[in-house]
């Protein structure tokens, strides 16, 4: 079989691989022992892999092996006694030499019962089986530039770092040792976002933690609010370590999958145990899949990632008891809910803050302009549509793919839009904490702070919202750990404006044409309309109105007459005339 020279080769970052492993390798002996339980080993690791066996390539073209030598990441060449006297396994190695040194292709020669320094020199009867098949292979005038080439490759594999099998006490040591070197070296994994801006140093710092404890099993959660990106973080810190774990699992949308589908749970269970095992495995019940996991996991080194986990039930149902995996073990958690990361005791909690202000404006840009900055005449406006986002990723990638191609008219309408209207793509993302929410009276607190107490003393909230009987102590706290709720450093309730937006629309979602049927009311113009028309309601729980004090308002206390629930009532610079029982709900 000859091999014509190869097309241009690709460059290194953009080669496409067809397979992980091509194994090069010459004689019947060594395929059925040595070589067969790599292959094994390396399908079981789920390492797709080109074995090269002169019985399987008989009816194979040349240019179809060469796709297969050129679209594998790394060559595995196994140099034996009988290497150099197949003129095919020489001809492959030139062409492995080749996409070696063009395509950044990963050779790794292994020396199997022959001495690496007769494979370096083509000393002894390697090297005359290497002139044999020379004069086999070429005729005449180009034996000597035939053997020359064969020499300088096989040389060329021999000098690269590899494996002798004299220093191994067995095969099945070896195969081990073999199998982790290459899981750590093939470079793909799971899916990321396209334009990973501020991703690497968010990894880096979760990875630098995993990497100090090697000794046990490191339980890490990962923490924030919806749409900072949790599961593209999980999803980065999983391919830069999971070749290094031959048992690994990544379970997204843990929550999702729970609450969309009846046997959510056993299908995640399902989908755990088949990753590890490398086999199908069917549950039939929660209690079954959980007494399968402790059978089959127990004392495995294991890398799992458990994403969007909203219940501890959830943690129970798919991980159990940590202490049955083995040492060395990862298990990552992404999460809304900090106190499902206490129950846990992780190790180590990564709470996700919003991109700084060149982060935004870089990720905005690449989804807005397919650049990492603004066009100039979009400079102003792409600032604008930035500081309205906060730093949260999930808002700068979709405001930015709705603005991309489109005109300056279009982007003020937009904007304008915005600040009238919250996009419902960014709502639902943000909604699903709040609907997570056990209790009513936390959602109570929430809009509370919303409409009425941002930057106010949390003290002085909670003593509020207590005399409301909203039980705010625990309330605040688990609003803390849903990351819907921030308390700054001086003691100061906060939120991002895009949640307080988020809530603020749930509010108007109670009446969209009445304003009077709406729960709280804090927009000082709907305030004055009301109490001006007196058409309040008993829909209404909470009413703020400030006034400048250049400005001052009077209206009737019978204003309130028909909000009977009313039980929030914040009045600055307003005058109020008439019977004061009418403001007592």
């Amino acid at each position: 079989m000859e091999f014509a020279s190869s097309s241009s080769p690709f460059s290194k970052s953009k080669t496409q691989w067809m397979y992980d492993v091509f194994i090069n390798f010459r004689g019947e002996d060594i395929r059925k022992n040595f070589v067969s339980h790599l292959h094994s080993a390396l399908l079981h690791a789920e390492v797709k892999t080109f074995l090269d066996d002169e019985n399987l390539l008989k009816g194979m073209k040349s240019e179809e092996l060469i796709r297969a030598i050129e679209g594998s990441q790394i060559a595995v060449v196994v140099f034996s006694k009988t290497y150099t006297e197949s003129s095919l396994c020489l001809r492959e190695l030139e062409k492995i030499i080749e996409s070696h040194e063009t395509r950044g292709q990963r050779v790794l020669p292994i020396f199997y019962e022959v001495d690496p320094s007769d494979v370096r020199q083509q000393k002894g009867d390697f090297g005359e089986a290497l002139k044999a098949a020379a004069q086999k292979g070429f005729s005449g005038e180009h034996l000597e530039s035939g053997l020359s080439r064969w020499s300088q490759a096989i040389t060329k594999a021999a000098n690269l770092p590899g494996w002798d099998e004299s220093n191994h006490e067995n095969d099945a040591e070896l195969v081990e040792g073999i199998i982790n070197f290459v899981l750590t070296k093939l470079d793909y994994g799971l899916s990321i976002t396209k334009f990973p801006v501020g991703l690497e140093s968010r990894v880096e710092k979760v990875i630098g933690f995993i990497e100090n404890q090697s000794t046990k099993v490191c339980k890490v959660g990962i923490w924030g609010m919806g749409g900072l990106g949790k599961t593209t973080i999980a999803k980065g810190i999983y391919n830069r370590i999971h070749r290094s774990f031959i048992d690994k699992s990544f379970i997204e949308d843990v929550r999702e999958v729970c609450e969309t589908d009846g046997r959510g749970v056993t299908l995640l269970q399902e989908q755990l145990l088949s990753d590890v095992l490398k086999t199908k495995v069917e549950i039939t019940s929660v209690g079954k899949g959980r007494t399968m996991i402790k059978g089959r996991l127990c004392g495995k080194r294991l890398l799992i990632v458990l994403d969007d986990v909203n219940k501890f039930g959830q943690l129970k149902d798919l991980c159990g008891n940590h202490e049955w995996f083995g040492q060395g073990s990862v298990l990552i958690i992404t999460t809304r809910d900090l106190h499902l990361l206490d129950l846990l005791k992780v190790d180590y909690v990564y709470e996700i803050e919003e991109m700084d202000e060149n982060e935004s404006l870089q990720l905005f840009s690449w989804h807005a302009f397919g650049q990492p900055k603004p066009r100039e005449d979009f400079n102003e406006l792409a600032r604008d549509v930035v500081a309205y986002c906060g730093g949260l990723p999930l808002a700068l990638e979709v405001l930015g793919s709705h603005l991309i191609s489109r005109t300056e008219t279009e982007w003020e309408s937009a904007l304008s839009r915005l600040k009238m209207t919250p996009n419902d793509q960014i709502q639902q993302k943000l909604r699903i904490s709040f609907d997570d929410l056990y209790d009513h009276m936390e959602k109570h607190i929430f809009l509370d702070i919303c409409c009425f107490f941002i930057g106010k003393d949390k003290v002085y909230v909670t003593h509020i919202l207590n005399g409301c009987g909203l039980h705010a102590d625990i309330g605040l706290t688990v609003l803390i750990e849903r990351s819907l709720v921030k308390v700054e450093k001086n003691n100061k309730l906060a939120m991002h404006n895009l949640l307080r937006e988020m809530g603020r629309e749930i509010i108007r979602e109670g009446s969209r044409k009445k304003l009077g049927k709406r729960s709280r009311l804090w927009f000082d113009e709907d305030v004055v309309e009301i109490l001006t028309e007196k058409t309040g309601t008993e829909a209404i729980e909470g009413l703020a109105l400030k006034l400048h004090s250049n400005k001052r308002y009077c209206f009737k206390a019978d204003a309130f007459a028909e909000m009977k629930r009313l039980r929030l009532l914040q009045l600055d610079n307003v005058e109020l005339t008439g019977d004061y029982r009418f403001c007592s709900g």
